[in-house]
């Protein structure tokens, strides 16, 4: 009789320990979820405007006439 209250209580345990470690594992499947939609939301947010050909060429240009008019100051300087 003690021998079956011993394994009793040790299944009574055992299915206890199952049953919060199911429960763990549901959480943290559940926040995993979470966790992958939010960096998909991030991605489609960060990948959401690329620069358009015309903006590159606009800043393109910006910087190349900023650099002739470096050019132009520089070959107008006279060297001491």
């Amino acid at each position: 009789m003690l021998f079956n209250l011993l394994i009793g209580a040790l299944g009574l345990f055992f299915g206890w320990w199952m049953n919060n470690l199911k429960d763990a594992l549901k959480g943290l499947q559940q926040s995993d979820k979470e966790l992958a939609d939010k960096v998909a939301s991030i991605e489609v947010l960060v990948a959401g405007r690329y620069v358009t050909r015309e903006e590159m060429n606009q800043s393109i240009n910006l910087i190349f006439a900023k650099l002739d008019n470096i050019y132009a100051k520089l070959s107008t300087k006279a060297d001491r």
